[in-house]
């Protein structure tokens, strides 16, 4: 108790001693490690707000319980702050900081810092001078961009190290490229090098987002070089204004007046916030980022916000001096101007910003429920696996019932469930063809044979598990068809019998006994009852079939109609047949009621 009593008391005393200053301050465990860096504009006033409120939030009260120890460093400005506290969170990852989600999955074009560049996708940051454009969220963006690089620019797409002094000793020599007119060859000096230069700072610019004014220039020197009647030069500069013209077509087109301008927006959610970029040059978006940023703490959603913006502004360079947000934050850079705009061309691209944000967020929520879905799936098979000791997962799973009324029309019904979960399109139902009268066995094996025997015929592929709807006679029927086919111990085979779900395996005469709350039992149930609903609705449809095409169809002037209603009240024909007067006119009518009454009764 002392000792808390003491820790206490040393950190009232740091706090007292605190600046009234901009800086960031750490917060260190009993351990001596960072557990938390803060930004301040007032180091003293935001530092001993932690102690003097009460946090409803449990992580926030945890981490004030854990703080043993303060420091702090004074900074001239709140920006200088921000981008300090941004570094060190990033390279002390301390436990209840925010965390940034890492997106080394998006691909960036680099052009390397080389005396003859090349222009490449890399997910791959490397700090040796090379400039980097992106990150691009859009891979087809990015293959787009260099397919219009090397045929408008003929960029070499070789891994020679293409120094002044390599080249002039002739140790390379061109390359098919060069010979199907994809590149022109620097590696021989057949292009000048200050003229492929052009062309990568073309590029350059392009990927700036200043397309027009690359199209301004491709246009001026395509007309003096027409004017000039070298019309073969003029054609490939053309060429050039052409590919860009389609790609800029191919922009966002938001509006004229709009000329160089970034947008952020962020989406809050409870665990995550997504904070989303627009690139706006020209009037056309020619880029669009989103930050994911994981919660730890109840941070204030302007923290969220000063984040994301330092961090993509950290990633993606650019030279916009006007923001657009979507409230008031603190001046971040002192030479760039926020605004929030309330109507307007400029308030619709904030919208469409935030309508990305919430894009990015319902994709990321539909991944992860996808991923706990494939989880969930593939915990239940391995249960299924372990508790029928089953040779590998059962992915695919099919179950058998038979179904006949008195022993006429018998029929058989194959329900398919993938994944634990039906797949109706491979349902199946069959007409009993060899069997005369109510043999369950027979009908089974006659089942289960037709049903892998074509199978085998259109190689199709089998199931890992049957199920059979039945007790031991139904199961050693299933298990005979399976052996006339070579499929015993191919495909593994149970059988649940109703009475007390007891689970029959092939040559064991004892029952296992699932517990009756496992996962194993319910999708086993639900086979079986499924494969019982589907068979007995084709068995009722085609009864019901029969009945009719008898007798009651050859009554003239009785149609399908009456026909049903009639088995719908009596359920039979010889109900029908008994039936008086009175009460088929009560169902039928009077009309009808007397036809079918006279039939009967002449007969």
């Amino acid at each position: 108790m002392r000792k808390i009593d003491d820790k206490k008391k040393q950190l009232k005393e740091t706090i007292s001693l605190l600046p009234e200053k901009p800086g960031i301050y750490q917060f260190y465990n009993s351990d001596n490690t960072i557990i938390y860096i803060g930004k301040a504009k007032n180091l003293k006033r935001r530092v001993s707000s932690y102690f003097r409120n009460r946090h409803d939030n449990k992580k926030t009260a945890m981490l004030v319980r854990s703080i043993a120890e303060i420091r702090y460093m004074v900074v001239e400005t709140e920006q200088d702050a921000l981008l300090l506290e941004n570094n060190l969170v990033k390279k002390y990852k301390p436990r209840y900081n925010i965390r940034l989600k890492d997106d080394k999955s998006y691909p960036w074009i680099r052009i390397v810092n080389e005396p003859i560049p090349r222009v490449i996708k890399t997910r791959d940051l490397v700090k040796d001078g090379s400039k980097y454009f992106g990150p691009y969220t859009n891979v087809y963006m990015v293959n787009t961009l260099l397919d219009l690089f090397k045929s408008g620019y003929k960029i070499r797409t070789c891994n020679y190290r293409l120094t002044k002094k390599n080249i002039d000793s002739g140790k390379f020599r061109v390359c098919l490229e060069y010979h199907i007119g994809n590149c022109r060859g620097p590696c021989e000096g057949l292009i000048k090098e200050e003229n492929y230069l052009k062309g990568i700072e073309e590029i350059s610019h392009i990927l700036k987002g200043n397309i027009s004014g690359v199209m301004r220039h491709l246009k001026s020197i395509m007309d003096e070089k027409a004017q000039k009647l070298d019309y073969e030069e003029a054609q490939k500069i053309k060429e050039k204004y052409d590919s860009l013209k389609r790609y800029q077509s191919k922009s966002t087109v938001v509006s004229p007046e709009i000329t160089d301008i970034d947008v952020f927006s962020i989406e809050n959610g409870d665990k995550s916030a997504f904070i989303n970029y627009l690139k706006i040059i020209d009037g056309a978006v020619i880029q669009t980022y989103t930050l994911e940023i994981t919660k730890v703490i109840d941070e204030p959603i302007e923290e969220l916000l000063m984040t994301g913006i330092i961090e993509i502004k950290q990633k993606i360079h650019n030279n916009a001096k006007e923001v657009l947000v979507p409230f008031r934050i603190g001046n971040i850079y002192k030479d760039i101007k926020f605004i929030v705009p309330k109507i307007g061309e400029k308030k619709k691209l904030l919208e469409l910003s935030l309508r990305n944000a919430k894009y990015f967020r319902l994709d990321k929520e539909k991944q992860v429920a996808q991923k706990q879905a494939r989880s969930t799936v593939d915990n239940l098979l391995s249960t299924i696996m372990k508790d029928l000791n089953l040779p590998v997962k059962p992915v695919m799973i099919e179950c058998f019932d038979n179904s006949n009324f008195q022993g006429a029309e018998p029929v058989a019904a194959c329900v398919v469930f993938k994944n634990g979960k039906p797949l109706k399109r491979e349902y199946r139902h069959y007409n009993v063809k060899s069997v005369k009268g109510p043999d369950d066995f027979a009908s089974m094996e006659e089942i289960v044979y037709r049903r892998y025997s074509r199978l085998i015929n259109e190689n199709k592929a089998l199931p890992q598990l049957v199920v059979i709807d039945g007790g031991k006679g139904q199961l050693s029927s299933a298990v005979r068809a399976l052996e006339q086919l070579g499929l015993r111990g191919k495909i593994s085979i149970i059988s649940i019998a109703k009475r007390l779900e007891e689970i029959y395996f092939p040559d064991d005469p004892v029952p296992v006994y699932i517990n009756k709350n496992s996962e194993t039992l319910r999708v086993i149930q639900q086979l079986r009852d499924e494969a019982h609903r589907f068979g007995i609705t084709f068995h009722r449809k085609k009864l019901s079939k029969v009945l009719i095409d008898t007798e009651l169809s050859h009554i003239k002037g009785i149609g399908e109609k009456t026909i049903k209603k009639l088995l719908v009240e009596l359920k039979s024909v010889s109900n029908i047949k008994k039936a008086e007067l009175n009460s088929l006119i009560e169902i039928v009518g009077n009309s009808k009621a007397q036809i079918i009454f006279k039939y009967f009764r002449a007969k």
